[in-house]
C-alpha cells in the first residue's frame, strides 16, 4: 500500500526548502493577547499547568486537523523517509490493542513500570497494532508512533513547524476565555460526546460511548471556535519546546517558545487513552511531554506555519 524504503535520508539543513506538496488546509489566525495557562481545581500544579498568564501572540497559521496517514503516506513515497520505530523494529502499543498476529507470534513483550502498554516488534505508523495490522480503513484518521523527530523531518519536507505550546493552546481554545475544555467548560452535554477520550474502567474496558475503540479519523466532532478538529482527544500532539514545569512563570510573555533546551518535547491534548481516573490532560490547558525519540500508538501531529 505505502513504499517504506530500507534506510531514512540524511536530515535536511536548516535552511534546506521545502519538497513537499500535500495539502495542509492551514487556518490563519491573528495572534493577539489571551490568557494562558489554568489554575482550575482538575489541574496537575506538578505539570506546570498555572499560573495563569497574559500572553501576547503574532500572527501565525495552524493545521485545520492532525497529520492523517494519507498525508504522511505521501510523504514516506516522495521522500523515502523511515520513522525512528521502523529502525528500532518496536513501538509501543495499548495492550487490548495488539494484533493477534502479535501476540501469536510472540512479538509482545511486557514493559516494567508501564502496565498498560506492550513492546511490539514491528509496531510503527503503517501496522500501528503490530504485524496482521494496517491503516487501510484508516487513511483519514490521524498518524500515529510518531516521535518529535519524525514530526520535524514530515515539517521540514511540507514547509512547515510544529506549533509552540503558547500557539497550540491559543488555537485549541478557538476564542473561549479560560474554559475547560476546547467547547466549553462541560465535558459533555446531553449525552453528546465532543471528543475521542476512554469510556469506561480504565485500562480493562472501553465501553465506546464516543463511538472509538482507538483513533477516529481527523475531522471527526465539530470544530471549535477557529475550525479547528480534536484539539481534545484522540492524539497527543507534539509541540516544539522543550518541556519544562518551571521555566514560563517567569518566562517570556510575547511569543514564548520554551527553555533553549531540555531532555523532553511538549505534547498537548491528550488521547483517546485519556480517562478523568488517571489522565483527565484533555483539559484545554493540560501538559505532557515524551523524549523526542519516542513512538506510541497514541502519538502524533499537526503543523503550524
Amino acid at each position: 500500500m505505502h513504499t517504506v524504503a530500507d534506510h531514512a535520508p540524511p536530515p535536511a539543513e536548516a535552511g534546506a526548502g521545502p519538497r513537499g506538496s500535500v495539502h495542509q488546509d492551514l487556518v490563519a489566525l491573528d495572534g493577539g493577547e489571551f490568557l494562558m495557562g489554568t489554575d482550575d481545581s482538575e489541574g496537575f500544579p506538578a505539570d506546570g499547568e498555572g499560573p495563569v498568564r497574559e500572553v501576547q501572540l503574532s500572527a501565525f497559521k495552524i493545521s485545520r486537523y492532525a497529520v492523517s496517514n494519507r498525508q504522511f503516506g505521501e510523504f514516506v513515497n516522495d521522500s523515502g523517509y523511515v520513522t525512528e520505530g521502523e529502525r528500532i523494529g518496536w513501538c509501543f502499543v495499548f495492550h487490548l490493542l495488539v494484533s493477534k498476529l502479535a501476540h501469536k507470534r510472540g512479538h509482545v513483550r511486557e514493559v516494567p513500570g508501564l502496565p498498560w502498554w506492550r513492546a511490539v516488534e514491528g509496531a510503527c505508523w503503517h501496522r500501528p497494532e503490530g504485524k496482521g495490522s494496517s491503516i487501510r480503513e484508516r487513511m483519514d484518521h490521524p498518524v500515529v508512533h510518531i516521535s518529535w523527530n519524525d514530526a520535524q523531518a514530515f515539517c521540514r519536507w511540507s514547509g512547515t513547524r510544529l506549533p509552540s505550546e503558547a500557539e497550540w493552546e491559543y488555537a485549541a481554545r478557538g476564542g473561549l476565555v479560560q474554559k475547560r475544555y476546547v467547547w466549553g467548560d462541560e465535558l459533555t452535554s446531553g449525552g453528546e460526546h465532543f471528543c475521542n477520550i476512554w469510556q469506561g474502567d480504565f485500562p480493562t474496558h472501553n465501553s465506546a460511548e464516543d463511538g472509538w475503540i482507538g483513533t477516529c479519523p481527523v475531522r471527526h466532532y465539530a470544530p471549535n471556535g477557529f475550525g479547528l478538529f480534536n484539539m481534545a482527544g484522540n492524539v497527543w500532539e507534539w509541540c516544539t519546546d522543550w518541556w519544562s514545569p518551571s521555566f514560563h512563570v517567569d518566562g517570556p510573555r510575547v511569543d514564548p517558545r520554551g527553555p533553549d533546551s531540555g531532555s523532553a518535547r511538549v505534547m498537548r491534548g491528550g488521547s483517546y487513552l485519556c480517562h478523568h481516573s488517571y489522565c483527565n490532560r484533555y483539559r484545554v490547558a493540560a501538559r505532557s511531554s515524551n523524549t523526542p525519540d519516542s513512538a506510541t500508538g497514541n502519538m502524533g501531529f499537526r503543523c503550524a506555519r
